[in-house]
């Protein structure tokens, strides 16, 4: 329940798990001591093993979700649970909880999203998988030159929302690549961006990564990829049309060539598939606009309801 104006914002700490018996314990104590007044909701994501009872048992708020999958976890916690301020970490220990009075202080001062950048403290020395070093540096570097950014840990799981961001963000990834996702939603919609480095530690012995580098790793990409062509149309269709219509001028100038030195069309089959690239290189890039103008339309009709959001919260009493 949101709190009055006037009063101490309503603090949600929400906590992912799926096997994390080893940890999770700790995990709950921890954010209780650097936020005692906050709520501890831990969402068990079928788990065989012990964490819903340990985290019960700490006295953290337990709930089920069915669907597998990191994205569907948070996207129940954002419709569940109303707050002021949530803070999202993972329940594997990998993230300091005395970092997240600092990210509330953010979120308090008006800021949509705190990112807690790993990147820049210790990641790259806790972290012993290369392939995981190489991934965050790719997708950092790619998003980043796509939209004119500078945000240093795209993929981190550590993060703080405003209720405005919690209840208009469309979650639409099933797994881990919703982080991904998180911060490309944020820089298309111009949100208030805020980077926190915190010390990143590596999972302690006994508890395994459920991350499939391979698998998460193409994940990840096919998601940058769906949301360049969803959030970035005319850039994606108009280049690929940009390419396929000069393919298409060269090849029609090669038989022009040949047509003014003999005075016959010596390559019709090459002609014909010339022609067809160009205009088919025409049609991509006025698809590219057509989106490009409902892509901003989108970002209007989501401005407006996060405004209503806004307004909402403001008048709550």
């Amino acid at each position: 329940m949101l709190m009055p104006k006037n009063q101490s914002p309503a603090i949600a700490v929400l906590l992912p798990c799926y096997n994390e018996e080893v940890t999770i314990g700790k995990v709950v104590r921890d954010f209780k001591a650097a936020l005692p007044q906050a709520a501890i909701y831990v969402y068990d994501n079928n788990s065989s093993d012990r964490t819903a009872e340990i985290a019960a048992a700490e006295g953290a708020i337990v709930r089920k979700e069915p669907r597998q999958g990191k994205g569907n976890v948070i996207r129940a916690m954002f419709e569940d649970i109303d707050a002021d301020v949530y803070v999202m970490a993972d329940g594997d220990d990998t993230y300091p909880a005395d970092a997240a009075p600092a990210m509330v202080e953010k979120i308090v001062e008006g800021y949509d999203m705190v990112i807690g950048d790993r990147l820049s403290s210790t990641y790259f020395q806790e972290n012993k998988r290369p392939f995981h070093n190489f991934g965050n540096r790719l997708v950092r570097g790619s998003i980043n030159g796509l939209f004119n950014a500078h945000v240093t840990d795209i993929m981190t799981g550590y993060r703080a929302f405003s209720f405005t961001f919690v209840k208009t963000y469309p979650v639409l990834s099933r797994g881990f690549e919703v982080e991904t996702e998180m911060t490309i939603h944020s820089l298309n919609n111009n949100l208030r961006l805020y980077e926190m480095p915190v010390q990143y530690r590596d999972r302690p012995e006994g508890s395994v990564s459920k991350l499939n580098t391979i698998g998460d790793g193409v994940k990840v990409l096919s998601t940058i990829f769906r949301m360049i062509r969803e959030y970035k149309p005319l850039p994606f269709f108009g280049t690929l049309g940009a390419i396929i219509g000069i393919i298409g001028i060269i090849l029609t100038g090669s038989v022009a060539v040949d047509f003014f030195h003999t005075g016959m069309v010596l390559r019709f089959p090459t002609l014909i598939g010339a022609v067809m690239m160009i205009v088919a290189g025409l049609l991509l890039v006025i698809a590219g606009i057509i989106l490009d103008v409902m892509a901003k339309n989108d970002r209007k009709a989501f401005l407006v309801d996060a405004n209503r959001f806004a307004f909402i919260k403001r008048n709550i009493r």
